[in-house]
């Protein structure tokens, strides 16, 4: 007599011998190598490449990873690997934190810290044959007043401190990131940019500076608060008169300029950067693009930027003659070690446009 789990052992080894599984085909895409891949309905590589970013360690509005020397060398290694030769301590400090044990700064009261990261970053920056640009220090007068000459004071100390401590120590020390973030006339930027700008490429022997501002476009509210979008946006023809007289009074100091480009709505792009374009050409700086790639459009701050999002504006700097795309930031927003998983997503699409293997 057949007891039960025999009974059933037998009829599932009968049914598998008359079942044939169908034959799956598949309409994925695969490269060369038969790697799968997206298919893409628009021309690849048709954005300019970012090839800089920021390096955001001192932060007051995204979380710090702990990340250690170890994965900063691996993170130099992601960036190597898509085109980057160039990264931008975003600052030095800001308030009383700190990147570096400087002397000046401690004795004003900032606090010490763990790691030299000034330090770290120009050896990585030096292994991966990339060039390393110093962002200044923020003392946070600035947002307090809105009057940027209260940073030229520190400043003073710490452009002559990490020269000699850095910049004569590594031939990766490449430049200058004057780190007061402005978007209109300010009081106080023209002096403040031509000081520190004049003060960096004295002491340096000529190497480049530039900032990054802002466009005080439709999207340009406050981080802390809950609106996305505000009523009262500057003018492309506001936008030029201001930033003609402010780059008038910089230029002979500040080299290149990377306005951020996520302010603004993406059928706005082509205007304000033709704008910027030409004010960079008629005093001979650089124009560059800060192409954002966190997303300004929802409600929760801050996450990775959708890529077709990404890729309109890099498409627009491309289209308008730019001469340099960076990011803020890299690490955060399109790194495959991210504490964010969709950064890493945003990599792979990345390498997908551009064909990066």
């Amino acid at each position: 007599m057949t007891d039960r789990r025999s009974f059933i052992k037998g009829a599932a080894a009968a049914a598998a011998s008359i079942i044939v599984a169908p034959e799956i085909i598949s309409c994925t895409p695969k490269n060369q190598e038969g790697l799968i891949e997206s298919h893409l309905i628009v021309p690849k590589a048709n954005g300019l490449k970012i090839t800089g970013t920021f390096l955001d360690e001192i932060s007051h509005d995204i979380p710090h990873q702990n990340w250690g020397e170890k994965e900063w060398d691996k993170e130099f290694q992601y960036m190597k690997a898509i085109g980057i030769d160039t990264v931008i301590e975003i600052r030095c400090g800001y308030r009383k934190f700190i990147t570096y044990p400087s002397d000046y700064l401690l004795k004003k009261g900032c606090y010490m810290p763990s790691v030299d990261l000034v330090d770290m970053f120009c050896r990585l920056a030096q292994k991966y044959d990339m060039k390393f640009m110093l962002g200044l220090y923020d003392s946070g007068q600035y947002w307090d007043t809105g009057d940027m000459s209260y940073e030229v004071e520190s400043n003073k100390y710490v452009i002559d401190e990490v020269w000699n401590r850095y910049g004569k120590k590594y031939k990766s020390f490449g430049g200058w990131y004057i780190s007061g973030e402005i978007s209109r006339a300010t009081k106080g930027a023209i002096d403040s940019f031509r000081t520190m700008g004049r003060q960096c490429k004295e002491i340096s022997g000529g190497l480049p500076t530039f900032i990054s501002p802002w466009i005080d476009g439709k999207k340009a509210v406050s981080a802390a608060g809950g609106s996305l979008t505000k009523a009262e946006a500057v003018s492309v023809a506001q936008h030029e008169r201001e930033w003609d007289e402010i780059f008038d009074g910089i230029h002979e100091f500040v080299d290149a300029c990377a306005f951020q480009d996520g302010h603004i709505d993406y059928d706005e792009l082509d205007a304000f950067f033709s704008v910027n374009k030409k004010l960079a050409d008629k005093y001979g700086m650089k124009c560059w693009t800060n192409a954002e790639t966190f997303d300004r459009d929802m409600p929760i701050k801050f996450l990775p930027i959708k890529f077709d999002k990404l890729r309109l504006k890099l498409e627009a700097a491309k289209r308008c003659g730019y001469d340099k795309a960076i990011t803020f930031e890299f690490s955060h927003f399109m790194s495959p070690q991210s504490a964010y998983l969709q950064a890493g997503h945003l990599y792979d699409r990345y390498k997908e446009y551009f064909d990066i293997r």
